[in-house]
């Protein structure tokens, strides 16, 4: 049995773990838990949600695996390239890069250096958790009913992309950004509806749909087997 902490950028993507991906480890006898990445402490109160900068991540990332010292608990995270803090490891010279993929593996490679831990798996999604429902837009229908026409408009956009990973990360054109347009209501139902629609899509069309994500799932697969 593996025990696989999650790190995530806000609750979004930790109702997704708890919703979608922990069910599916299960059957690869894998033991999940997560929790927001820490932004913060004050009079004994700890703050999370958030990448506001790579030292606070690190630091965050290091304390847990302090307190889970054993060689059966492995470490991943779930950050957005979207917006990720420029401090990041070789973040200036991914960007160089033409082809979205190199550029999030060239960070994925100096995070998990810079880490230090063979323990450690990142993960940064291309380019936020909202190209993962994009993998089937038509599934919105679930959560935002009589929205006929703005659901029809978010399955024609993403018909013009080979992966919703591909979808860009300009600042009015990333794919959070593309479904708030049609849809505005999701802005301030995303840690719920985002979740839930998927779960109605299921791991498989998520992974058939972006390689990336398929990429991660199939590293923490692997953790089943040694």
């Amino acid at each position: 049995m593996i025990r696989l902490h999650i790190i995530v950028e806000g609750q979004t993507e930790e109702a997704f773990v708890k919703r979608v991906l922990r069910d599916y480890l299960g059957m690869f006898n894998i033991v999940t838990d997560v929790r927001c990445v820490e932004t913060s402490r004050s009079s004994g109160r700890i703050y999370r949600g958030g990448v506001i900068d790579y030292g606070r991540v690190r630091r965050d990332i290091m304390r847990w695996m302090r307190e889970d010292r054993n060689r059966d608990a492995c470490f991943t995270t779930m950050f957005d390239l979207f917006r990720l803090p420029e401090d990041f490891p070789r973040f200036a010279e991914a960007m160089k890069y033409k082809s979205p993929y190199e550029r999030v593996s060239e960070i994925e490679r100096a995070f998990r250096e810079n880490i230090g831990d063979y323990r450690f798996i990142p993960y940064i999604q291309l380019h936020e958790f909202e190209a993962l429902i994009l993998s089937d837009p038509s599934k919105f229908e679930t959560e935002f009913v009589d929205r006929d026409k703005a659901v029809r408009n978010l399955v024609k956009m993403c018909s013009e992309f080979a992966s919703p990973e591909l979808i860009d990360d300009g600042p009015d054109t990333a794919p959070s950004k593309r479904i708030i347009k049609e849809l505005p209501e999701y802005k301030g139902r995303k840690p719920s509806a985002g979740p839930r629609i998927a779960r109605e899509i299921g791991i498989e069309a998520l992974w058939k749909k972006c390689p990336h994500f398929r990429e991660w799932l199939h590293k923490l697969e692997a953790l089943a087997n040694g």
